[in-house]
This record gives C-alpha cells, sequence and structure tokens, in this order.
C-alpha cells in the first residue's frame, strides 16, 4: 500500500482538541482492572507504560509534548462498564487514541458505544475473539494480537499431536468464549478428534458442580476451559479437581496467569496445557525483553509485548500525523506499520521523528512481531504452547 507521507515538518506544539495548547497528548489505555483477569491486567499495562516512558524519556511526540496514559477499569465482563470508561476517555480525557480493550466484550462495548462515534482509533493488544473483526468500526478498530480463528486451530492441533483425540469442552458464555470454542471444535473434528460435550458456562459464579457434572459423563478425562483465569476457569479447575472428575487440563491465553496456578494448586495443574498469541524471535523482540528487564517489566507476561506494540505504534500514527487529532490517525496508524519503509524497531523514538519530519517512509517492527494490518485491522501471528511446570506456566514451543 502506497505510504501516507508528512507533508510538512513537525511542529513545535500541537493543539488540542478543544484548540488549546496542551502539554501533553493523551493516549488511554481500557484494561480489566478488576474481574476476570484482573491478575493479568497490570503486566500488560506495564507493557503499554514502557512504551510512553521511553518515547518520553527521548523528548516525546510533536516537538516535545509528553505522553499521558488516562486508564479505565472494563471489569472485563461488563459491558456498561466498558462502555462508561470508554465514555470518560473519549468525552472527558479527550484522548486522541485508545491502547485496548483487553477483553473482546469489553472492546466491542467500548468501540461502539464511545470510540467508533467519538472518531477515536482503538488498538487491543488482547482481543482475540473473531466478532471484533466484523465490526462496522469506519477504520477505527484494530489489534496486535492474531484472531482466536488462529489460536483455536493451533489449541486443537496441539493435543492431536499429543494424542488426544477426545475432549470435553467448557467456554465462558460471551464472544471470547464462543469464539474460541468455535474455531477450536471445527478444527479438532475436522482433523479427526471428538468433542465428546461442549457446554457454555456463565462467568463470576460460585457453583459450576452441575455443568461438570454434565461434562464429565462423556467419561473423557481431558477438560478444555475456555474463560478467565480469575473467575469461572479458576472455579471450574478447582471444582473438577475436587470431584475427581477429569486428569487433564487444557486452557487457552485467558488461563495463563500463575495466578490461577497460585490459586487451584501447583500440584493440581502440574502438566496442564494452554496456548497463548506469542512473539517471534525477531530483533524487536530481543530489544523489548532487555528493556522490560531493566524497567521491572516481565516481558514474557501474556500480551505485555502486544501492548507495547500498541502504545508506540499509536504514538508513531500520532507523529506521522503531525497533530493530536483524531481525525487521519487511522491512515496514520497503517502507513507506519506497513512495509516499505525504514525499519523502526522498540525503543527507537528519536529515530523515527527524524525520519518522520524527513518525510521518510517508516515500517515499525515490534516486540510482538510485524504489525500488517488487513481490511480488518488484523494482523497475523504465531501461537506459542505453554505449560505448568514447576508451578507456573512456562512456554515450551510455538506452533506452526
Amino acid at each position: 500500500m502506497k505510504k501516507r507521507v508528512l507533508a510538512m515538518a513537525v511542529a513545535a506544539s500541537a493543539v488540542a482538541l478543544s484548540g488549546t495548547a496542551q502539554a501533553e497528548v493523551k493516549i488511554g489505555f481500557l484494561g480489566g482492572f478488576t474481574g476476570g483477569i484482573e491478575s493479568l491486567t497490570p503486566p500488560i499495562f506495564d507493557g503499554a507504560q514502557l512504551a510512553v516512558t521511553q518515547i518520553n524519556e527521548q523528548g516525546g511526540l510533536l516537538g516535545g509534548q509528553m505522553i499521558e496514559m488516562p486508564t479505565g477499569d472494563t471489569t472485563c465482563s461488563d459491558a456498561s462498564a466498558a462502555s462508561n470508561a470508554a465514555d470518560r476517555m473519549v468525552n472527558t480525557e479527550q484522548v486522541t487514541a485508545i491502547v485496548g480493550a483487553l477483553c473482546t466484550g469489553a472492546t466491542i462495548a467500548a468501540a461502539n458505544n464511545a470510540a467508533i462515534p467519538g472518531g477515536v482509533v482503538m488498538v487491543s493488544p488482547a482481543s482475540t475473539a473473531p466478532a471484533v473483526s466484523e465490526l462496522d468500526d469506519n477504520d477505527l478498530v484494530f489489534r496486535t494480537v492474531p484472531s482466536d480463528a488462529f489460536q483455536g486451530e493451533m489449541l486443537a492441533k496441539l493435543l492431536l499431536e499429543k494424542g488426544i483425540d477426545e475432549v470435553a469442552v467448557t467456554y465462558v458464555n460471551n464472544d471470547y468464549g464462543q469464539g474460541l470454542s468455535d474455531a477450536f471444535t471445527e478444527t479438532f473434528e475436522a482433523e479427526g478428534g471428538t468433542v465428546a460435550a461442549n457446554l457454555a458456562h456463565e462467568d463470576n459464579r460460585a457453583d459450576y458442580r452441575s455443568e461438570l457434572g454434565t461434562l464429565s459423563s462423556s467419561g473423557v478425562p481431558t477438560l478444555v476451559v475456555l474463560a478467565y483465569a480469575d473467575t469461572s476457569g479458576q472455579t471450574v479447575l478447582r471444582q473438577a479437581y475436587e470431584s475427581g472428575m477429569f486428569t487433564q487440563y487444557v486452557g487457552a491465553d485467558g488461563m495463563v496467569g500463575n495466578s490461577l496456578v497460585d490459586a487451584v494448586g501447583a500440584d493440581v495443574l502440574e502438566g496442564m496445557i494452554a496456548t497463548r498469541p506469542g512473539s517471534p524471535d525477531l530483533p524487536g523482540t530481543a530489544l523489548f525483553a532487555e528493556a522490560s528487564e531493566a524497567a521491572g517489566v516481565d516481558p514474557d507476561a501474556v500480551f505485555a509485548a502486544q501492548a507495547y506494540d500498541a502504545a508506540f505504534l499509536l504514538a508513531l500514527a500520532i507523529e506521522q500525523n503531525g497533530n493530536a487529532e483524531r481525525e487521519g490517525l487511522s491512515a496514520a496508524l497503517r502507513s507506519v506499520a506497513t512495509a516499505p519503509g525504514e525499519v523502526i524497531l522498540p525503543g527507537e523514538w528519536e529515530k523515527a521523528v527524524e525520519l518522520i519530519a524527513a518525510g521518510t517512509e517508516i515500517d515499525y517492527q515490534g516486540a510482538s512481531g510485524t504489525h500488517e494490518f488487513d481490511e480488518k485491522g488484523d494482523v497475523p501471528g504465531i501461537v506459542v504452547e505453554m505449560a505448568v511446570e514447576g508451578g507456573e506456566f512456562v512456554q515450551v514451543g510455538e506452533l506452526e
């Protein structure tokens, strides 16, 4: 695609949406700070904040303005909370763009009720459900993580490669759980596996023994749980173990948190199989890991690298756009993320600013890979195999 090239030098100061000079540019962050992924959200936010810190330390954007990152809590599963948080970002905080949300339902609610009407670009580092691709979003909703259509396929193939050809599945009853379950089931059965039972469950309940009884009546030993580490997924696993119903547990990205292992028990979950989106072995990955460790951020935390990339890309797009306004930002985002162009790696902010000011095309290759957005705002990616070993989730391989 042809790049949008900045036609003038970067101004010394930007003009705020209200028309008055501003000392900072606001990029909001929407995350599930409470609820189903509350233990996963802080390191994701840390990843985004690391990008902000690096940019501010290297002179900021638009001729010296600092980035401020206000936060909003979506609770992950409450559409009203997500809409309200996004409304505050768009209409009160007057953000230029948003990193987030994380859970798919929150992203959809925030986009439909606030971001799209307000013309605000959102880049989610964690919303993986295929439903995000179907939004009528005026090219405003993007993600730095691959769709669950891919992760579900990879999880199914992984289990079959391990000789697991019969499973029972339970999934949280929302866009994330349903989309992941559909993708998993389609591939698993097409490749010769049997889904002996497949049952939705509601989040945030205290008792799932009835659902587990139905699932265990199939007689298969492997339970696939497609839910959240801090709410239903944790309770389902604990009660499945207490009831002695299954001997092998499987999960996906929403379950990959050591809080889950701590809550259910390391001995109980030892050998649990899971998948999550990962980062390829590229120069940007190593740079991110080095910078993260120096800043006390966990580079291996689920979606931390994707959040870093979302924040860095949005800042590059604002710099490319030449102002802190919302109009034109999605085109600028596609420009800075797309080849050809001078390669920009994580942390190379000053280099990027000089190239943009000179009218040179750039191509950001980030912490979690390259981000060649398709017409839906989706990106290709990789999925990695995770397992509980020695009381924690560790990466044990990359799936192709």
